[in-house]
């Protein structure tokens, strides 16, 4: 038996009167999901100015969030949505998991109270395709009961070994997939690692060089390693075969700057569109690591240029080019042109597109 919907079904609605799937993501600057807590009421106060601040405000009703709070945490964030215009920032909202007392009231007042201006939902502890077939289920019928117009998208967070296992049939579970994030603590909890870092390197990770032959008592080099390089290159696989978009989760040492961005900077580099910010601190450096650099946004261009059919090859500096870096040089560029329409700054930097 088939594990999915047939081709024919799979962009139908899943209730009658839910608006059709999305054939392909909307194209959105998404460098950061900013994280708040929406029980805070200091923090609702300060929306409107953090929302032109990132390219996402996330309403948090999962961890962090007290048991006696998860209640005031949904009205806030309802309350939030309702009374701010977000622009072109993302809203999304991580709900409790789906074993938790939380999470139906979540998703029910959610959708009725804000669904047309609900972007995301974020699903923590995503097992399974079978995880997103049902609230897939559940949000068709909850979008037609309360005519909401546009599909809210599901985002799941990998933080179990068997999600880590299934993650290619989680990506192909449904058109409602945005994309996925790592999500680094509850994963090691899961897989038994023996650390308690939220994301980063641990400092007993690493390789250590070969012993000098000519002098084998020498001090040995120890090279720090990635603890989540497979994770990572293994979502963003399952990611980018099904159109979707993937993203580093969170890194907890708010008093590291330099680690959170070594850290964000690999995620990048791999192929990561953006990462979770928990912190002010982190918005920027979020900015910084996943807008490309004006310098190589420059050089990719001048492949372009030499190369508008992206056919042949050609030298430039000294270095062949062909139809392989021309793929890599659009994917830079049409980066930059998503990030110079949002971030005014960047777009003095990067010129003519």
């Amino acid at each position: 038996m088939a594990s999915t919907r047939t081709p024919a079904k799979f962009f139908s609605p899943l209730a009658i009167g839910a608006p059709e799937p999305y054939r392909a993501l909307p194209v959105k600057l998404e460098r950061m999901i900013h994280f708040v807590p929406p029980h805070n009421e200091k923090i609702r106060a300060k929306i409107k100015e953090l929302a032109s601040q990132v390219d996402v405000v996330l309403g948090n009703l999962e961890d962090a969030v007290p048991l006696d709070q998860k209640e005031n945490a949904r009205k806030g964030f309802i309350q939030m949505v309702r009374d701010n215009d977000f622009g072109a920032t993302g809203v999304w909202t991580r709900i409790n998991c789906l074993n938790s007392p939380w999470v139906l009231d979540d998703v029910t007042e959610i959708v009725a109270n804000v669904g047309n201006k609900l972007d995301v939902i974020m699903l923590p502890k995503v097992e399974g395709p079978w995880d997103i077939n049902y609230l897939d289920q559940l949000l068709a019928q909850l979008e037609a009961k309360h005519g909401v117009k546009k599909p809210i998208l599901i985002h799941a967070i990998l933080e179990t070994a068997e999600g880590v296992n299934n993650v290619e049939a989680i990506a192909a579970a449904s058109p409602r997939m945005h994309g996925m994030s790592l999500g680094p603590a509850d994963l090691a909890a899961s897989r038994g690692m023996k650390t308690t870092r939220v994301g980063g390197g641990h400092p007993d990770y690493g390789v250590l060089a070969d012993a000098q032959k000519d002098n084998p008592s020498a001090a040995r080099p120890f090279y720090q390693q990635d603890l989540w390089h497979y994770t990572v290159g293994k979502m963003v696989d399952a990611c980018l075969a099904y159109g979707l978009k993937p993203f580093y989760g969170p890194f907890g040492d708010f008093s590291d700057l330099a680690a959170c961005e070594a850290q964000f900077r690999n995620a990048f580099l791999q192929g990561c569109l953006g990462a979770w910010s928990l912190h002010p601190t982190q918005i920027e450096i979020a900015k910084r690591v996943f807008s490309p650099d004006p310098a190589e946004v420059k050089f990719a261009k001048r492949i372009l240029d030499a190369m508008p059919d992206g056919t042949g090859a050609v030298m430039l500096d000294g270095k062949m080019q062909d139809d392989a870096t021309w793929k890599q040089a659009k994917v830079i560029v049409d980066l930059a042109k998503i990030v110079a329409s949002k971030d005014a700054e960047r777009a003095a930097l990067y010129g003519d597109l």
